[in-house]
């Protein structure tokens, strides 16, 4: 038996100028501002991944204007991983069998593709973390920010790393290792959708008290190698529509860069009503539309990954400062939704930041509000982006796809040609918690098995994404009340965790399978990719993720 944790030995501690929580495009993009703007300013950046990168989920296609902002010279770099660019963009409403193209003509501007990129962004992740430490700055991958420190007086004064070697029962194993306090005048949250520190901020300090809801969706994606006669570089296709029905919103995209691989992916929003839905099981029968099938056919599947994507947008963003810190990146909530977007926001809102950190610096100041950052970011090109597409997603939400959609492109229209929305600044509505309707009130979903060929079950989904979590340590999926899972969740939802989880943390097991009696709620955390959904869609609002272990989790090679 290990020792109890009564008594924690002191943490080791060290102190920089800024502390950086997160190795995401916005965490790494204001970590190099800082240093390219004053040298001499001690940077810090902890990744919770073992490796930068590692975490790292997106589509992706990258407007560049982040990048050109930050390291114009990137297109001379041999080595930068940017290197498809968009030559050809096609949008289409799918129906069972098959697909109605829409004229590129009739979408607004902001939504043409052609002058951006399709990349790997956890490939541009690892390149751009090499950028920052050729300047200087700090990265420690494999370590997890575990908790946020305050000041006596309750400002952000740093963060302390996840103590390691602690075992599922709460005691110090014989390879226990205390924590690094990390201690900064300044420290900025970069760890994307549904950060648990980010949460945490958000609520201590009151900073979503003038934001409307917030509102989220769940990417889930599939990295392909196809056959090389079908591979088309630099072919961008997005779609909604089917498999899902009119009240329910989300779509594909389909991407073909880099030699013959093809990343693949589907999107479905949070506030879907049906209990029974599976994000998962809905991607998998997407594959399987002829439209798509065509260009899999023949092909492997390489990679597996799910990451929950912020959707609120323009009227979501929480204030972004408190006393010693800042939220960037998807922390914040700058994706773009009808653009599936928000790595070059990510990206802006680090050197947005970085540039307040090194005035406020200049100037002497240490653990005070960051205003320049909040105040400018609604004028600058963030606001731009995503001021005119405001209301795409609640007129989906309220509208159905048949005329939300319509109604979506018709305001982006109306906002691009004249500045003016006749909606002005619509509302979403109920928390995607709140959106789930009892069993007794739907039709029951019923998926088909997996092929092997197209389409695939979770735990060979979960293989695929490399995941490994130390199986002796906390569970960091916790639950605030055991009971409610089978006492209120299985009764009323046929407890829905099992289903919109993407990776099969959740399940029900029966003592007596037979007659379904004496039913118990399993939580698999080995599985757990950090999609964070669980933490967003559960409608009791019960369960917490935190950060596991350093170094746990997937292993995306180039998602």
């Amino acid at each position: 038996m290990g020792e109890p944790l009564a008594d924690l030995p002191e943490r080791d501690a060290m102190e920089y100028d800024v502390v950086i929580v997160g190795g995401g495009p916005a965490g790494l993009a204001a970590s190099i501002r800082i240093k390219q703007t004053n040298p001499d300013l001690s940077v810090v950046l902890v990744e919770k991944g073992a490796e930068v990168g590692a975490h790292i989920l997106s589509g992706a296609v990258i407007d560049p204007v982040g990048l050109d902002l930050l390291l114009p010279e990137w297109r001379e770099d041999a080595d930068c991983p940017v290197k498809t660019p968009v030559t050809d963009d096609r949008f289409y409403f799918l129906g069972p069998s098959g697909a109605l193209r829409l004229p590129n003509f009739a979408m607004p501007k902001l939504m043409n593709n052609h002058g951006n990129y399709i990349v790997s962004l956890g490939s541009l992740a690892r390149w751009l973390a090499v950028q920052a430490e050729g300047l200087g700055v700090e990265i420690y991958p494999g370590f997890a920010a575990q908790e946020v420190l305050f000041t006596e007086d309750g400002k952000v004064a740093g963060i302390a790393t996840g103590d390691m070697g602690i075992s599922r029962e709460g005691e110090m194993k014989d390879s226990y290792t205390r924590g690094m306090a990390l201690y900064g005048k300044y420290t900025l949250f970069s760890e994307g959708a549904r950060g648990h520190l980010s949460k945490q901020l958000i609520a201590k300090f009151g900073l979503d008290k003038n934001a409307d809801v917030a509102k989220f969706g769940i990417g889930i994606k599939e990295l392909w190698q196809i056959d090389p006669k079908k591979h088309q570089k630099g072919l961008v296709q997005h779609s909604f529509g089917w498999p899902l029905d009119n009240s329910t919103g989300g779509g594909s995209f389909l991407y073909h860069f880099d030699e013959n691989l093809v990343s693949i992916g589907f999107v479905i929003h949070l506030n879907y009503s049906n209990p029974t839905l599976s994000p998962f099981d809905e991607f998998q029968r997407f594959k399987h539309h002829p439209m798509v099938a065509e260009q899999l056919e023949g092909g492997k599947r390489l990679a597996y990954g799910a990451r929950a994507i912020t959707e609120g947008g323009w009227q979501s963003v929480p204030k972004l400062v408190f006393p010693g810190g800042a939220l960037i990146g998807c922390s914040a909530g700058f994706m773009n939704v009808p653009r599936i977007k928000g790595s070059h926001n990510a990206i802006l809102s680090g050197i947005q930041a970085a540039d307040a950190v090194v005035a406020a610096l200049g100037e002497g100041r240490a653990q005070d509000e960051l205003t320049a950052f909040d105040q400018g970011w609604r004028a600058s090109e963030i606001g731009k982006d995503l001021k005119p597409v405001r209301n795409a997603k609640p007129l989906w939400s309220k509208f159905g796809t048949a005329l939300g959609i319509p109604l979506g492109g018709l305001d982006m229209w109306t906002n691009e040609l004249f500045g003016l929305s006749f909606f002005g600044t619509m509302k979403h509505g109920k928390k995607d918690s709140e959106c789930l309707k009892p069993l007794a009130e739907v039709k029951p979903k019923v998926y088909p098995k997996p092929d092997g060929v197209l389409s695939f079950d979770k735990l060979s989904s979960v293989f695929l994404s490399g995941t490994n979590h130390e199986e002796d340590q906390p569970v960091h999926l916790r639950l605030t009340d055991p009971s409610i899972p089978v006492a209120k969740n299985l009764p009323v939802y046929g407890e829905p965790a099992r289903l919109y989880c993407p990776a099969g943390v959740y399940e029900i097991v029966y003592g007596d399978e037979a007659n379904k009696k004496d039913p118990r709620f399993v939580i698999n955390a080995q599985n757990c990719v950090h999609c964070k959904t669980c933490d967003i869609k559960d409608p009791a609002q019960n369960i917490t993720w935190v950060a596991p272990e350093g170094g746990g989790g997937p292993m995306y090679p180039n998602m």
